[in-house]
């Protein structure tokens, strides 16, 4: 009688061990940090990137879980290194100079197409002209060919969907800088913010989404300078949609 009690028992401890041992892994949960690279070192002269990006990576880096740096070598696009971040912040435009080539392209497009974040700043949308595939991971691209903006001046973002992630909680604010009217494309796009032009009143995105393989890309017209970058709106905007591209809920919104 007591054999077969102890034999019980340890039948049942054995099993209790195989059961938990061979139970299979935990999913892994959101990521809770993103390496995030702020991407520049060539612009159009009338954007100063030497100003503007240390203030991008600085106001980003308010998110205590984005860790950004500031790289500006254009050709480090085409480094194996690109993909030990999570995502990339174009603050750059190759004005009259050539873009740092087929290879630093290529590895762009894998590194969104994967899985990883995109954003793009101001005349980013501007970059890489003659390269169709932009066109499509950007969602609109600059067209030489459109008005290119209102004169630089004071003009209200309205938050086109506040219930996205990205924009959710956020309000309506005045800003001043250039409204861009210049954008083409006819990629799907979800429109976050939009704002009115004086000259023409017409309503145009002043940031949106897009889906790029399995990359996010969060793409905003907003910032000519670094009085631009200052206002409160503008760097909300810009922090939530990176944290958003890198797989992070955005500060103050529930996964």
């Amino acid at each position: 009688m007591r054999q077969s009690f102890m034999a019980a028992v340890l039948t049942a401890a054995v099993g209790l061990i195989v059961s938990t041992t061979g139970a299979p892994a935990a999913a892994p949960g959101p990521p809770t940090k993103a390496r995030v690279l702020v991407l520049t070192g060539n612009e159009y002269p009338g954007h100063h990137w030497k100003e503007t990006a240390p203030l991008l990576a600085r106001f980003l880096a308010d998110d205590r879980r984005l860790a950004t740096e500031v790289q500006d070598d254009p050709n480090f696009l085409a480094s194996p290194r690109l993909h030990e971040y999570d995502a990339v912040v174009l603050n750059y435009m190759n004005w009259e100079s050539p873009d740092p080539g087929p290879q630093a392209r290529a590895n762009l497009k894998k590194f969104v197409e994967a899985g990883k974040g995109l954003v793009l700043v101001h005349f980013a949308c501007g970059a890489f002209q003659g390269w169709p595939e932009f066109r499509q991971m950007a969602g609109r691209v600059y067209n030489p060919a459109l008005r290119p903006h209102d004169p630089y001046g004071k003009f209200t973002v309205v938050i086109a969907d506040s219930d996205h992630p990205v924009t959710k909680g956020l309000t309506s604010f005045e800003t001043t800088d250039e409204l861009y009217t210049c954008l083409d494309g006819d990629r799907a796009i979800h429109i976050l913010a939009k704002a009115r032009s004086k000259v023409d009143g017409k309503d145009y995105p002043m940031a949106f989404l897009n889906q790029y393989g399995k990359g996010r890309v969060f793409h905003c017209v907003l910032g000519h300078d670094t009085a631009a970058l200052s206002v409160k709106g503008v760097q909300d905007l810009y922090r939530r949609g990176t944290a958003w591209t890198a797989g992070l809920a955005p500060a103050g919104v529930s996964p």
